[in-house]
C-alpha cells in the first residue's frame, strides 16, 4: 500500500512540476498574469479530449481535429478561440515536439478574427428601406464614438447620405471614408445649421486640414469629394466655385516592385495557405480582397484561369491560373470540400451571398460552388443576419504573413500584399507583354494607370547611363 501511495505522490509531483514549467513558459511569452489560469484551463481541455493518448504521442492531426471541433461552436468568442490556439501552441512548445512547424498556427490564430458588420464583404447588402436605415445607423454608431452629439443632431441627414451613396453603387470603402469626413465636417461647424453651411465653410475646413492638420494631398482631395457629394446629392444645395480653392496636387508615387529573386525569397518564407494566396497575388495580379473572396466556381482548372467577379469598379475579368500553384490549390480545395461536407451534415453550410442572391436562388447559399475557397477555420455569427456561417478568412491573415515573411527574407523594401500585384505587372512588361494586355489583367479602366509600371523598364532615368559609370 505504501508503494502505491509513493507512486501516486511521484505522479502528482510530476504533474505539478509540468504545470509549473508551463506557467514559467507563459511568462516568458509575456502572457498576462490574469490570463494564466485560462491558458491552463484551455490546455487541460485539450488534454482531456484525448484521455488515452500521452502528449508526447500526439500529432498535428490531433491538434487540427480538436481545433476543427472547437471551431464548430460559434458561441465561443474570437478571443476565446485565439486563446485556446495560443495555449495549445505553448503547451507543445514546452514538450518541444519535432513537428511543431507542421501545424499552421497562423491560420488557426487568424481564424479567430470574425468579419464585422462594416466589412466590405457584408456591408453592401441593402434590400429594403428599413434595412437601409438600420444598416446606416449601425455604420454611424461604429464611426461616431467621439461624435455622439453630431449623430443625434444630423442622423436623418447621414442616413439620407448612406441611401444616396448606395443608390449610386459606390464601394463600401468609399462610403465609409465619405461618411467619416462628413461627420468630421459637421462636428467642426457644430454651431452652424445646415441652412447656413455653404461652399465657404468647405473652403475653411479644407484649409484647416491642409494648414493645421497637415494632411496629405490625397486625404484633402478625398475630404473635398465627400463634402461636394453631400451638398450636391444629399442637401441639394448648389455650390459655386470654392472661392478660388485649389485642389491639392497629389504627388506621383512609384509603386514598390520586387525583383524576381526577392519574390522568390518572400514566397520561400511562406507555407501552406499563406503561400498559396501570396502566390496567387503575384501569379495573377489580383487585389488582396479579390483573392480572399474567391469562391469555388471562380476557379477553372481545365482552362487554367480564374474569373474575378465584382472587382474594383464592379468589373469582372479573367486572369491566368499559375501552373505552379495548381497541385497545392487542388489539395486545399479537397480539404475544403471535406470541411464543407461536415458543415452540410451539421446544417452550417450556408454562405453569404451578395446582392440579395439568396432570395433569387434560395438554395444557392448551401451549394458547394458558392463556398469560399479560403474559408475561416471556425464558424461565426453573421453580424447582420445573425446566421451561423463560415466566412472567408480575414484579410489580416495574409497581410501579417507577408509582413513577417518580408522581414524574415531581409527585404529592405516596404513590402505588402499590393507589392506582389505591382511586381506581377512590372515583370509582365519586362517579359515583353503588351501594356494593353497588362491593363486588362489588372482591371484598370485607363491605360495611363498601367503606364506607371513602365518606370522600372527605364532603369531609374529613361535608360540614361550614369556619368559615374562612364569614367
Amino acid at each position: 500500500m505504501s508503494t502505491n501511495n509513493s507512486s501516486l505522490d511521484v505522479a502528482d509531483e510530476n504533474i505539478r512540476r509540468f504545470w509549473d514549467n508551463y506557467l514559467i513558459l507563459l511568462r516568458k511569452r509575456e502572457v498576462k498574469t490574469s490570463c494564466e489560469r485560462w491558458y491552463v484551463y484551455q490546455s487541460e481541455q485539450y488534454i482531456n479530449a484525448y484521455p488515452d493518448l500521452r502528449l508526447t504521442l500526439h500529432s498535428p492531426e490531433n491538434i487540427t481535429c480538436y481545433l476543427k471541433q472547437l471551431g464548430q461552436n460559434p458561441s465561443i468568442a474570437d478571443w476565446q478561440f485565439r486563446q485556446a490556439v495560443h495555449a495549445i501552441q505553448i503547451l507543445f512548445s514546452l514538450i518541444d515536439v519535432p513537428w511543431m512547424h507542421e501545424v499552421d498556427w497562423s491560420f488557426w490564430l487568424e481564424s479567430s478574427i470574425s468579419l464585422n458588420a462594416d466589412h466590405p464583404t457584408l456591408a453592401r447588402e441593402v434590400t429594403e428601406t428599413s434595412t437601409t436605415l438600420a444598416t446606416a445607423t449601425h455604420t454611424i454608431s461604429q464611426k461616431l464614438n467621439n461624435h455622439k452629439q453630431t449623430k443625434q443632431k444630423h442622423e436623418a441627414l447621414l442616413i439620407d447620405f448612406v441611401t444616396e451613396v448606395r443608390r449610386r453603387a459606390y464601394s463600401i470603402r468609399t462610403e465609409q471614408a465619405y461618411l467619416d469626413w462628413i461627420v468630421r465636417f459637421l462636428t467642426y461647424f457644430d454651431n452652424e445649421t445646415l441652412d447656413t453651411l455653404d461652399d465657404k465653410h468647405i473652403t475653411l475646413y479644407l484649409e484647416h486640414l491642409a494648414i493645421h492638420r497637415n494632411v496629405a494631398a490625397s486625404t484633402q482631395n478625398q475630404a473635398l469629394n465627400a463634402l461636394v457629394f453631400l451638398f450636391r446629392e444629399v442637401i441639394k444645395k448648389p455650390l459655386r466655385e470654392l472661392d478660388g480653392f485649389v485642389r491639392a496636387k497629389r504627388p506621383k508615387q512609384l509603386p514598390v516592385v520586387l525583383t524576381r529573386s526577392e519574390v522568390d525569397k518572400l514566397l520561400n518564407q511562406l507555407s501552406g495557405l499563406q503561400w498559396i494566396m501570396a502566390s496567387l497575388l503575384y501569379g495573377t495580379g489580383m487585389r488582396l480582397m479579390e483573392c480572399i473572396r474567391l469562391r469555388v466556381m471562380n476557379i477553372d482548372f481545365d482552362y487554367q484561369q480564374i474569373t474575378i467577379r465584382d472587382g474594383k469598379g464592379q468589373k469582372d475579368r479573367v486572369v491566368p491560373l499559375p501552373q505552379k500553384v495548381i497541385s497545392l490549390l487542388l489539395a486545399h480545395i479537397e480539404e475544403r470540400k471535406q470541411q464543407y461536407n461536415e458543415d452540410l451534415e451539421n446544417n452550417n453550410a450556408e454562405v453569404y451571398l451578395p446582392h440579395a442572391l439568396d432570395r433569387k436562388y434560395p438554395n444557392a447559399a448551401t451549394e458547394w460552388k458558392w463556398q469560399y475557397v479560403f474559408a475561416s477555420g471556425r464558424l461565426s455569427v453573421d453580424p447582420r443576419s445573425h446566421k451561423i456561417r463560415r466566412h472567408h478568412l480575414h484579410e489580416n491573415t495574409l497581410q501579417k504573413a507577408v509582413k513577417v515573411a518580408s522581414d524574415s527574407a531581409e527585404i529592405t523594401k516596404k513590402v505588402n500584399c499590393r507589392s506582389l500585384r505591382h511586381s506581377f505587372a512590372t515583370h509582365l512588361l519586362e517579359t515583353g507583354y503588351d501594356i494593353r494586355t497588362v491593363q486588362e489583367l489588372l482591371g484598370h479602366s485607363d491605360v495611363s494607370t498601367t503606364m506607371i509600371y513602365t518606370h522600372v523598364l527605364n532603369r531609374g532615368g529613361k535608360g540614361v547611363v550614369s556619368p559615374l559609370d562612364q569614367l
